[in-house]
């Protein structure tokens, strides 16, 4: 694909290995399922109506892969068929805006518009990144003075880390080594 940066295909890498949840070298439905779980657990405060968007976001996520990857039907994708096709935002792009929506309102439980920095790190190791990270990125973020930032910064951020042409953001900061 042309344009990608080398900081997307680390990200998509990353992203790969975390959606992997039963680390069996390919994504499948029971990989979603599992993560579906990480992340309510999490987001134990969010009301009825977040939990679903999520889960139907999730659902939406694998679905969308399945469709358009599993051309052999084995119910299971390679990160050979993985990288691609997440990379371009014409085929990928309204599942990714669906899941950032969807996650960055499950950020929100009091629906004040603003996510709290423990909220935020806890969604997104549930998802696997790592913690260090995750505090970075929401530094990256140039939280308020109350140590929150917007639902819409954090969905832009989601969006951001799938986009191939994008090098030099938050999201890349989920990529590095973990701060010490």
């Amino acid at each position: 694909m042309t344009g990608m940066r080398t900081e997307a295909a680390q990200r998509i890498e990353l992203i790969f290995t975390l959606l992997d949840v039963n680390g069996n070298a390919v994504i499948d439905s029971n990989d979603f399922d599992l993560m579906t779980d990480r992340v309510l657990k999490a987001a134990a405060a969010s009301d009825d109506g977040a939990r679903a968007d999520i889960r139907v976001a999730f659902r939406s996520y694998w679905t969308t892969l399945a469709t358009e990857l599993d051309t052999n039907g084995d119910g299971a994708i390679t990160v050979e068929e993985f990288r691609p096709f997440v990379l371009d935002p014409e085929r990928f792009g309204p599942t990714i805006t669906r899941f950032a929506q969807a996650l960055s309102a499950l950020g929100d439980p009091d629906k004040d518009g603003l996510i709290e920095r423990p909220l935020f790190v806890s969604l997104l190791t549930a998802i696997g990144f790592e913690e260090a990270n995750c505090h970075a990125v929401f530094d990256a973020f140039a939280p308020d003075a109350q140590d929150r930032i917007t639902v819409a910064t954090f969905a832009a951020g989601i969006k951001d880390y799938y986009a191939p042409q994008k090098a030099g953001i938050p999201g890349d900061l989920m990529v590095a080594a973990p701060a010490v």
